[in-house]
């Protein structure tokens, strides 16, 4: 799929611990597969919060002068993916504010569906936006509550929003972490052994930086982080799950545990579904790089059939948005993708990916192939056809671009010059992830739309 569909970003937080603005730096790098457009990270010393954010990449954003200036043993962080066009760097995160009770700083991992209404409103009673964001929202929805305590704030302001949101929220002394009724976006709890705590969208943040797992912050739940304390619960929705099954398919790293599975078991059983239900007689299997590798291992191996790096990905490759020509566009992928020509020549390939989404990449990909030599390429997608865009956290395309809902499935095999083409289906999908299908949102598959 490389870059057809993508998360809009990735949220940690870290508390309790006096190198909390490294911490949620290392964090943030193990969490920049989520977000590479803008990075930002909120401190506190306990009197003060101090913001840094711009475009950029992680490493770009910060070094060691800036995180000298984020002092304090608390800090949020935040990568994001924009929409094309949005450039603004107010429109980056950590969203930081100054208001009756003090200062404030949030980051985001969602989208929120009534947007625009809230948006509406408080312009109505004298608001004054500076971004686009939906995140601002909640800014001014706390700032204008009559209540008279911040967690009580938080708590009428996350009542009042509706649609998928994994939230942190900084204060001068505390932290909040909160998850959305139906847990769309994934958010775990970890416990860092230098002291403290911290929060983050994937469980390899945990890694990076020693923490142990905990377990997930619960769909409806509001975490709060407050001096030499427990973390304290309070269930502020009762939890309906609809995990975002997506995450499984292309957005979790595969190292990561997500809504209590392991992303690269699940894609890996992803891959063995596909070969029992899709077989095709071949010399080889191959992914492509790098979201299609842990189902063709699974494909290889529940198949018999070789499995074969066939595809070399370049990975110093950055974004490309001015392709005003379609021999421009096709070396692009040219430039990210190398055939293995030794290999591939005269043979018969399975190429796997995790979704096609526009089916453009995938046409050039399979062209590649049998200019490489190939005799035969079948395309294999570890996922079921994505007919429908997210409104749930992520940048999809609308349904015009969508392929799959607007051509059969033998039309894109004809368009991507395959010689077959076969999905994976709902059904197995959810089985490879030992999920119940009332506890996950397909709604990118099915068009069935939670909120």
């Amino acid at each position: 799929m490389l870059e057809d569909m993508n998360e809009k970003c990735a949220v940690v937080g870290i508390y309790g611990n006096k190198e909390a603005s490294r911490l949620a730096y290392f964090s943030l790098h193990a969490l920049q597969h989520r977000g590479q457009e803008a990075a930002g990270i909120s401190s506190s010393n306990g009197t003060k919060l101090q913001t840094i954010k711009k475009r950029g990449l992680v490493m770009r954003v910060f070094d060691e002068k800036k995180l000298e200036t984020l002092k304090g043993s608390s800090a949020i962080g935040h990568t994001r993916y924009s929409t094309a066009g949005d450039d603004s760097i107010l429109d980056a995160q950590p969203v930081f504010a100054r208001y009756d009770l003090g200062e404030m700083a949030i980051v985001h991992n969602g989208n929120l569906t009534n947007a625009e209404e809230i948006r509406n409103r408080l312009i109505d009673k004298g608001a004054i936006f500076q971004t686009f964001m939906d995140t601002e929202n909640l800014i001014h929805l706390i700032a204008k509550s009559e209540k008279r305590k911040l967690l009580d704030r938080i708590i009428d302001a996350v009542q009042r929003i509706e649609g998928a949101f994994s939230l942190v929220f900084l204060s001068r002394t505390k932290m909040f972490a909160m998850r959305d009724r139906h847990g769309f976006r994934p958010l775990s709890l970890g416990k860092i052994p230098s002291g403290g705590y911290i929060v983050a969208s994937e469980t390899c943040a945990f890694d990076l930086v020693g923490a142990e797992f905990i377990r997930d912050v619960e769909p409806g739940e509001l975490l709060i982080f407050d001096e030499d304390k427990e973390p304290e619960s309070v269930k502020v929705f009762e939890p309906t799950p609809k995990h975002c099954i997506f995450e499984y398919v292309y957005f979790a790293r595969p190292d990561s545990r997500v809504f209590g599975q392991s992303v690269y078991q699940t894609r890996k059983n992803m891959g063995m579904e596909l070969a029992r239900i899709k077989p095709v007689e071949a010399d080889m299997v191959i992914p492509v790089p790098d979201g299609g590798v842990p189902a063709a291992i699974g494909y290889a191996q529940e198949s018999g059939i070789p499995y074969e790096m066939g595809i070399m990905r370049n990975h110093y490759i950055g974004r490309t948005f001015i392709e005003p020509t379609q021999e421009m566009r096709d070396l692009k992928v040219k430039m990210k993708l190398s055939p293995m020509t030794d290999i591939i020549k005269g043979k018969r390939v399975i190429v796997v990916d995790d979704s096609i989404v526009r089916g453009t990449t995938s046409k050039r990909i399979v062209r590649m192939l049998k200019e490489a030599g190939a005799s035969e390429v079948h395309m294999r997608v570890s996922s079921p056809p994505t007919t429908d865009p997210c409104f749930y956290g992520v940048d999809t395309p609308n349904k015009d671009k969508l392929i799959a809902a607007n051509m059969s499935q033998d039309d894109i095999c004809k368009f991507i010059e395959a010689d077959s083409l076969a999905y994976l289906d709902e059904a197995s999908l959810l089985r490879s992830a030992n999920a119940k299908e009332e506890n996950y949102c397909t709604a990118c598959f099915t068009g069935k739309y939670i909120v």
